[in-house]
């Protein structure tokens, strides 16, 4: 049951990557962040290359490598962005939606419609949000969720996690024509590469950031590598549902850094939100075929 391990060092890494990230946002261009979390990550995934056997490429892999890294390259800052803009604990337990809108989306494009677990799922995901901003139910019983949604932040990680119930599939289709480390390494790349003319046309004067200060932008790439790299090793052993419900409890362990380093007032209503969400999380991914 090492995968276990395996998962939760993913979760950590992933949760780590949110608070180098946000961090450095209080002072660098969030195109510069974003061109340092795959410049710097990209030196610890290439040797992978000497480890695995070149795969042959399948048909769909280019377009899956153009999709895929493109809609990524405007996640990549949509998510920063939600971070810089509001507090880790409020905006990094949105990505818990993500599994939510499969089971909207689903219906619509493959006929698939959730059963009991997926309903219960979704259920815990809602009140876990409205957890999130409790204290605004003095100004009425929608207020929390109307809070939730003026808050940039919140609002942009409802998009990326939006986003990423589109951007799974792709990189489904992208392992299947290709290797697990192979596409992670492959769009990696992509993404260091697209991310360099964005950078220069939306921060060019801020370019030299990554210069003076690569010490502390240098963390948020290296904990997005191993963030890739732990979870390629569990998803190698275990199933994929299973590993990524574990991965989503960095959104428990953001809530925890974002009160300890950050000072984020609203822990105890925020952890119980963060709860609900993961278990909202769970009941879909791993029961959700049983219903």
């Amino acid at each position: 049951m090492h995968w276990i391990w395996l998962a939760l060092l993913t979760a950590l890494c992933e949760a780590l990557k949110d608070v180098f990230s946000k961090i450095n946002l209080k002072n660098t261009n969030p195109y510069i962040v974003a061109l340092a979390m795959r410049m710097f990550a990209l030196p610890l995934l290439l040797p992978l290359l000497f480890f695995i056997d070149i795969p042959e490429l399948g048909d769909k892999f280019f377009l899956a490598l153009m999709v895929g890294g493109s809609m990524n390259i405007f996640i990549t800052i949509l998510y920063l962005k939600a971070i810089q803009h509001s507090d880790l604990s409020v905006t990094v337990p949105m990505v818990t939606f993500s599994p939510l809108f499969l089971l909207i989306t689903s219906p619509i494009i493959v006929g698939e419609f959730p059963g009991f677990y997926g309903i219960a799922g979704i259920v815990f995901i809602v009140l876990g949000s409205y957890m999130l901003n409790l204290q605004a139910v003095r100004k009425g019983f929608l207020a929390p969720f109307k809070a939730l949604l003026k808050d940039k932040g919140p609002r942009y990680m409802l998009g990326v996690a939006f986003l990423w119930s589109i951007t799974a599939n792709v990189d489904k289709v992208g392992i299947q024509n290709s290797h697990p480390i192979f596409w992670v390494i492959s769009i990696s790349t992509f993404l260091f590469v697209g991310m360099i003319p964005v950078a220069y046309f939306f921060a060019r004067r801020d370019l030299k950031q990554l210069k003076t200060q690569y010490k502390s932008l240098f963390p948020v790439g290296l904990f997005t590598a191993l963030t890739l790299i732990f979870q390629m090793l569990a998803i190698q052993i275990a199933l994929v549902a299973y590993v990524i419900s574990i991965k989503r409890t960095s959104a428990l362990m953001v809530v925890v850094f974002g009160w300890l380093i950050f000072k984020e007032k609203g822990f105890t209503q925020r952890i119980a939100g963060a709860t609900l969400m993961l278990v909202g999380v769970l009941l879909i991914t791993l029961f959700n075929g049983d219903g």
